[in-house]
C-alpha cells in the first residue's frame, strides 16, 4: 500500500520524465524543487502515520497477549516501498 504522497512523489518523477525528453528544464526544475518539498513532508506523513498507530493500540482486556507492533514496523509493513 502507498500513502498518498508517495503517489503524489512517484507521479511527480514521472512529469519530471517528461520534461526532460521534452526538453521543458525550467519546468523540470520547478518540479525537482516540488520533489523535494514532498519528501520532506512524506517524513512528516510518517511520523503521523507512526503516532496514530501507537495512539490507537492499546491492549485489549479480552487478549492481554494481542502482540503489539513497534511504529516503525507498522509503518515499514504497510507503507513502506522501495522506489522512493
Amino acid at each position: 500500500m502507498k500513502t498518498a504522497m508517495q503517489e503524489l512523489i512517484e507521479k511527480l518523477h514521472a512529469r519530471c520524465d517528461f520534461c526532460l525528453e521534452k526538453e521543458l528544464i525550467s519546468e523540470w526544475g520547478t518540479l525537482r524543487m516540488t520533489i523535494i518539498e514532498a519528501q520532506s513532508l512524506l517524513e512528516k506523513e510518517k511520523e503521523q502515520i507512526q503516532k496514530a498507530f501507537s495512539d490507537g493500540q492499546e491492549t485489549p482486556i479480552n487478549h492481554p497477549t494481542l502482540p503489539h507492533y513497534s511504529r516503525e514496523e507498522y509503518y515499514d509493513d504497510n507503507y513502506k516501498t522501495e522506489t522512493i
